[in-house]
């Protein structure tokens, strides 16, 4: 029988020789969050932080001991930032001048956008898609990482099912749907599974989906973020090249007073903020033709304008953009010579603009002499 238990993981795993102790890692106590399920089996590392980088090694020996196991389909191994009970401990070193966090490329992608909001429910993730439909549609090579471990929704929104392969074991393989290669949590675990993830562990797997996938040669990945400005959001920020950040909100002032934290976390970090979109302008009555403004309007053009950044326009609220994105399958694709459609396909070029404009800004000076 191949059944795949706690038991058999740590047995595996207890095979794996911490080298400096010279003990293994499960009797070591650095083995911790261990889930398995169908196949899939996730656990953190605890570390010592000032070891993360020679304890990637280490990482990758665990996670290749359990993928060896049959029946094992996928493992996700992650480092905490926390020192494990029995992990020896180095000698205290000299204070040294903070350095700057260092920002490795991913390989073949060109350039990273960030979708953030500052709260949740203002149609971020929607926006997200569309946007990165729009981008498709010029004729970019585009990706999508799905940031948002505890409420991944790119799956369903896009109508992707089943689970990324790795055949070495070390690096996983996007799922594609609408032209649009994608990565997220959502693939690796049940829908309705919750996600019982300590800070540490969720900036550890975010690194790895960013930097541990085949992503080939795009031109852009969109990262639709997760609400708010906590851990997630400035590993993000702080760990990978960002070229800008988006900024989605709704018109009310309590969504524009959490959307104004988002954008200067990013103007903290250095990342250039490309602009402001504001989701759920306006309500046009399908029978009448009537418009609404069920959350005010304008909130988001005002706000932009105030912290001097660029307004990049309005969305309206409407059933085809809810409907098509609950069914998976986005408007800017199911419909894209349609009026919703057109409005994301503007934004994206707008954005794309931006792009170009931050690029050609850090590109090398040419000297002639």
């Amino acid at each position: 029988m191949n059944d795949i238990t706690e038991k058999t993981v740590l047995e595996h795993l207890s095979r794996i020789i911490e080298k400096r102790s010279g003990k293994d890692v499960v009797s070591l106590g650095m083995v911790s969050g261990l889930v398995v399920k169908d196949g899939n089996v996730g656990f953190a590392l605890e570390i010592n932080p000032e070891e993360a980088g020679e304890m990637e090694v280490l990482r990758k020996e665990c996670e290749q001991a359990v993928f060896g196991m049959n029946g094992v389909k996928s493992v996700s191994a992650v480092l905490t930032a926390e020192k494990a009970s029995g992990a020896p401990q180095q000698k205290p070193q000299t204070p040294q001048t903070p350095q700057p966090p260092q920002k490795p490329d991913v390989p073949g992608v060109a350039s990273i956008i960030a979708v953030a909001s500052g709260k949740g429910g203002v149609g971020k993730s929607t926006c997200s898609v569309n946007l990165a439909l729009g981008l498709a549609a010029q004729g970019l090579k585009v990706g999508m990482l799905d940031a948002d471990i505890y409420g991944p929704s790119l799956p369903r929104m896009l109508g992707i099912s089943g689970k990324p392969k790795s055949p070495d074991g070390k690096k996983l393989i996007p799922m594609e749907k609408w032209g649009l290669k994608v990565m997220s949590m959502g693939f690796m675990v049940e829908e309705d599974t919750p996600m019982i993830w300590r800070g540490p562990m969720v900036m550890s797997a975010l690194q790895q989906m960013m930097f541990d996938v085949e992503w080939g040669t795009l031109d852009v990945l969109v990262v639709d973020m997760p609400p708010g400005t906590g851990d997630a959001q400035l590993t993000m920020a702080q760990r990978v090249p960002l070229t800008g950040a988006v900024i989605v909100s709704t018109p009310q002032d309590i969504a524009l007073l959490d959307a104004r934290k988002g954008l200067n976390m990013f103007k903290k970090v250095d990342v250039p903020v490309f602009g402001i979109i504001e989701n759920m302008s306006y309500f046009l009555c399908p029978s009448c033709g009537d418009r609404s403004d069920i959350f005010g309007h304008g909130g988001a053009h005002k706000t932009a304008d105030e912290l001097n950044v660029d307004f990049l326009g309005e969305v309206p609220l409407h059933m085809e953009i809810r409907e098509t994105s609950d069914a998976g399958t986005p408007v800017t694709a199911s419909n894209p010579d349609g009026e919703h459609a057109t409005i994301y396909k503007a934004l994206a070029c707008k954005i794309q603009d931006r792009i170009e404009s931050s690029l050609a800004e850090e590109g090398p000076a040419i000297i002639i002499e």
